[in-house]
């Protein structure tokens, strides 16, 4: 059983930056591929961004080359460093481990 708790979302400018954690609990975070999922209003949940438990990443097209995934295996959290954020990126922002497990969500709103 994993749990999960994503923070630091909130309200930034366009062409603003943020960073989301997504904090994990027990001692088997190392092994899980993890992903970043984030649905706006009225749309589905889009896939983000994965990073590997070796540590490969792979993005989707519309955020490659702003955002950044990374994880520390000691202090069980990954990571989410968004760049240059746009009003289009605007929606809660989910963290999962494996295929299983998710977290709650953290509203990320890019306004003026």
């Amino acid at each position: 059983q994993v749990q999960l708790v994503e923070s630091g979302g909130g309200l930034v400018q366009p062409g603003g930056s943020l960073r989301l954690s997504c904090a994990a609990s027990g001692s088997m975070f190392a092994i899980y591929n993890m992903d970043w999922y984030r649905q706006a209003p009225g749309k589905q949940r889009e896939w983000v961004a994965t990073i590997t438990a070796a540590g490969n990443t792979n993005y989707a097209d519309s955020v490659k080359g702003r955002f950044t995934v990374s994880r520390d295996n000691v202090r069980n959290t990954m990571y989410l460093q968004m760049n240059s954020l746009k009003p289009e990126d605007t929606a809660v922002y989910y963290c999962r481990a494996g295929h299983d497990y998710w977290g709650q969500g953290t509203q990320v709103t890019v306004s003026s």
